[in-house]
């Protein structure tokens, strides 16, 4: 395994940068309210285990009648629930962002704080959550750490870790503070993008040559997950022949739905 301390994260994320464009690729409840750190947490936490675009919807709904901690503490369930119905397990979401509402009132006077630490004491927040806070909410250096970091950490073996708190605390330890801002970003969006759970598409990376799976798989040896490896050939084209190479196209290969140069949510968003 490479030691991340001295894995090349600087030409990674420039390429990453460089290959998916410049400009403001958040999805909208994160673009549309990143200077509010309350409705980037609450957004945070309805974007668990779904689609952005069911976050986008039920945020947009929820933001423009409860704007506020104390607007959203003073919500009826039922209304609640309805609103953010698009986001599925509507009745948890909508009971864990009110008592997370009200713990604002109470201890904080409806401001969000500003530490790992206090954030994590909230209900319903995680790590991942508070740190996707302290990233797009107040600019401040945190490491979100969802399924697409987990993996694709994994995948240049900078790390060797079973699940993303293990990652986040792995990469805390080894990565610059100054690249620990656009990781999140630019690691799910090439994660949604070519870096996929299942075959990822390593002959379209522009990381490929600095990354031991798609070195391996283009050589057609182990990967360092076996997971990774290539599918089998198809009957008739030899099974040992390295994937054909294509160029690496100029820009994303779908509109991408994070930031680039900056599905947060699904800094969790969603599958994250």
């Amino acid at each position: 395994m490479k030691s991340a301390t001295s894995f090349d994260w600087e030409t990674v994320l420039d390429r990453l940068s460089a290959f998916y464009g410049t400009g403001d690729w958040r999805v909208p409840y994160l673009r549309d309210h990143a200077e509010d750190p309350f409705q980037v947490l609450i957004g945070t936490i309805l974007s668990q285990r779904t689609r952005d675009a069911n976050t986008d919807r039920a945020s947009a709904l929820l933001f423009a009648r409860y704007p506020t901690a104390e607007r959203l503490a003073r919500a009826p369930l039922p209304s609640i629930e309805r609103l953010i119905r698009s986001t599925g397990f509507y009745h948890v979401k909508a009971r864990v962002i009110r008592a997370c509402a009200r713990t604002l009132l109470a201890q904080y006077g409806g401001r969000v704080p500003s530490t790992l630490e206090e954030l994590v004491a909230l209900p319903g927040v995680g790590p991942k959550t508070a740190n996707c806070v302290l990233v797009f909410g107040y600019g401040v250096p945190a490491m979100p750490v969802d399924t697409h970091v987990h993996r694709i950490a994994n995948r240049f073996a900078v790390v060797k870790t079973r699940t993303p708190e293990a990652t986040e605390l792995a990469l805390r330890a080894t990565v610059p503070r100054e690249f620990w801002i656009p990781i999140n970003p630019l690691l799910v969006q090439h994660g949604q993008n070519l870096c996929r759970p299942r075959n990822p598409l390593c002959s379209r990376c522009p990381l490929e040559e600095l990354c031991p799976t798609g070195v391996a798989r283009r050589l057609g040896r182990p990967t360092p997950r076996p997971e990774d490896r290539l599918p089998p050939a198809k009957p008739g084209r030899g099974s040992n022949s390295a994937p054909a190479r294509r160029s690496v196209p100029a820009g994303p290969l779908s509109p991408p739905s994070i930031l680039v140069s900056a599905p947060v949510g699904r800094a969790g968003h969603g599958s994250k």
